[in-house]
């Protein structure tokens, strides 16, 4: 849930109800699967009622309860990418314990696995294209980048980071690119597909 709500989540406050927060994650609708498990894990939280509102495009998972800047307070004004994202030593803790987890999340909202497909020049003169898989997770902040660089750390698995300008006020992105084989491997164990 940490992963999805750094990728995906904000919190506001509740304006019908006083003393409220609420907690949204946003997902693209081609990815029921994705939906179901954000659910689960907010309800894994604590037994409180998860609300799905289909929006154009996407699917807006949300939940009220007062404590979700408790459990989230990287929560505050302005984007993510324009301010600290810092976690708590408790939530430090909670990463080092479950590194798996908090890299699935995060590949599942900001991530991706795609095919990569080159070219390369054969010694018998021809370009031929050569196909491998690897996983992409794209964010402008370069904390976020840095929680999910120290998580794939823990696990051992080598990643590299690129940074792809951005175009008129866009901010530059930061690809944390995961692409050796027996790292790909390893995340196809227990990241899988989005669907």
């Amino acid at each position: 849930m940490l992963g999805a709500y750094l990728g995906d989540g904000h919190i506001t406050v509740n304006k019908h109800r006083s003393g409220l927060h609420t907690l949204w994650i946003f997902y693209d609708n081609k990815y029921p699967q994705l939906i179901s498990y954000c659910t689960a894990a907010i309800e894994a939280v604590l037994p409180i009622k998860v609300f799905m509102a289909k929006r154009p495009g996407c699917t807006e998972v949300h939940s009220n309860w007062k404590h979700w800047p408790c459990l989230f307070p990287q929560h505050g004004p302005g984007k993510k990418h324009d301010r600290i994202i810092a976690l708590e030593p408790w939530q430090q803790v909670i990463v080092e314990e479950h590194p798996k987890n908090f890299v699935r999340g995060s590949i599942h909202s900001d991530g991706s696995r795609v095919l990569n497909r080159i070219k390369r020049k054969h010694p018998d003169g021809y370009e031929r294209y050569y196909e491998y898989p690897r996983y992409h997770f794209t964010n402008t902040s370069k904390d976020i980048i840095g929680i999910l660089n120290r998580a794939l750390d823990r696990l051992d698995i080598p990643w590299e980071v690129h940074t792809s300008k951005g175009k008129g006020t866009h901010q530059d992105k930061h690809v944390v690119s995961i692409s050796r084989k027996d790292a790909v491997a390893r995340m196809d164990e227990f990241v899988g597909p989005k669907y």
